[in-house]
């Protein structure tokens, strides 16, 4: 295990992590005398490489970087911030990272960055933490910054300035801005209609509800609707708007874009934040935060189809309990992939028409390929897609003198 000393600290080891779920694994916490619980608890046959927390007091940055499985390239992965993020969700984001770079047949590894602040905070406050975190992981060759939650493509032209390491850049610096072309809500769309192969009914008419009116749910809703969906709910952090006749997709950009809430929107029925679950749809879009559907809500849940669009919004034993009440999901590092196949095609140099013929194709092939091995074998979406990834996975493990990293100059 390579260790170095920056300011930061680095961890690995042998506590077992279930790669499916990313939930710990019950195991000895005490091994030769050695307090294992919180140096050693993410590690599995994949990873994590290394754990950095990041700390600078004199701008107030408080962060951590996982780099989990890089065996088949450097780990690529956005930096999310949020004032109770934690090291636990950066390693499952990191984690379920390598497993949708694998699937998506990108020559990337996964990780992930999670920094501690208020997303809305002073624009000139979150470059200069994003500066901070930039040259604090200068060295650090095998991540590159990608925007996720809570930052953007001037949070990466600031980390391409410092470092040059980044994707997800704006236009004029040759970036492609995937918010703005819509890459994971592009992806997700073609994943809903794979999907759609599946079930008992077709996209044209379909009650569709969004969790999440950002980046993500936004596209996501725009490019359904526009294939003939009926968006009859959406949410957002301040609460949910419901209209059984149709929610006007357009006007609700333009509100949010305006720094409303889609609780503003005048055309639909205010309804509390959580109350987006309990509304029946055929088509159920999480695209926010991590465990929004949990053993204590999914039962509420009443749709056809879950396309998860947001990284891990559903615990494993909810995802055991749509399985069982026949509720299709399709997984996230299969549907919304499309983010970090534009990320990483665009640090390559390709072009945007590239980059969206490329989303389709990943996108449509996998979730297909998934849900045929997913019914055929009778097992989760979530089975079907991670043994995808594994044999990825460990066929780049096969071909390293080391499984977990490289030993090549400048990290190949």
């Amino acid at each position: 295990m390579e260790r170095r000393s920056i300011g930061k600290y680095y961890y690995s080891g042998e506590r077992k992590y279930n790669i499916m779920s990313c939930n710990l694994v019950n195991q000895e916490t005490f091994k030769g005398g050695v307090d294992t619980e919180d140096i050693f608890r993410f590690a599995d046959e994949l990873g994590p490489s290394k754990i950095i927390h990041i700390y600078e007091p004199s701008v107030g940055l408080k962060a951590v970087l996982v780099v989990d499985n890089v065996a088949a390239g450097p780990s690529i992965g956005g930096v999310r911030m949020a004032p109770d993020v934690s090291t636990e969700e950066c390693f499952r984001l990191a984690r379920a990272m390598t497993l949708k770079n694998a699937a998506a047949g990108l020559p990337y590894g996964g990780g992930k960055v999670v920094v501690y602040g208020d997303p809305k905070m002073a624009p000139e406050k979150k470059i200069e933490l994003m500066r901070a975190l930039a040259s604090s992981l200068r060295e650090i060759k095998e991540y590159i910054f990608a925007p996720d939650m809570g930052t953007d493509e001037d949070c990466m032209a600031c980390v391409k300035d410092e470092i040059g390491r980044a994707a997800g850049l704006p236009r004029v610096i040759g970036g492609i801005p995937l918010d703005e072309i819509g890459a994971t809500g592009w992806g997700l769309r073609h994943a809903t209609e794979v999907a759609l192969e599946f079930c008992d009914f077709k996209l044209e008419g379909a009650r569709i509800v969004v969790q999440g009116f950002g980046a993500v749910g936004k596209n996501a809703a725009r490019f359904l609707t526009e294939n003939g969906a009926v968006l009859v709910a959406v949410a957002d952090s301040l609460g949910t708007i419901y209209n059984p006749e149709g929610l006007d997709v357009d006007a609700l950009i333009t509100l949010k874009e305006a720094g409303g809430s889609v609780v503003n929107h005048p055309e639909g029925e205010r309804l509390e934040r959580d109350a987006v679950i309990d509304i029946d749809c055929d088509i159920w879009i999480p695209a926010a935060r991590p465990d929004v559907l949990n053993e204590d809500n999914v039962h509420r849940l009443r749709t056809k189809l879950v396309v998860e669009g947001a990284n891990i919004p559903i615990t494993p034993g909810a995802e055991e309990y749509l399985h069982e009440k026949g509720i299709l999901c399709v997984p996230d590092f299969i549907a919304n992939a499309g983010g970090v196949i534009c990320a990483a095609m665009e640090y390559e140099g390709s072009s945007e028409c590239a980059v969206l013929q490329a989303i389709e194709a990943k996108v449509r092939i996998n979730t297909r390929i998934m849900l045929k091995e997913s019914t055929s074998k009778g097992i989760l979406p979530r089975e079907a897609a991670v043994d995808l990834a594994l044999t990825r996975i460990r066929k780049a493990m096969g071909y390293r003198r080391w499984s977990l990293f490289s030993s090549a100059p400048g990290f190949v």
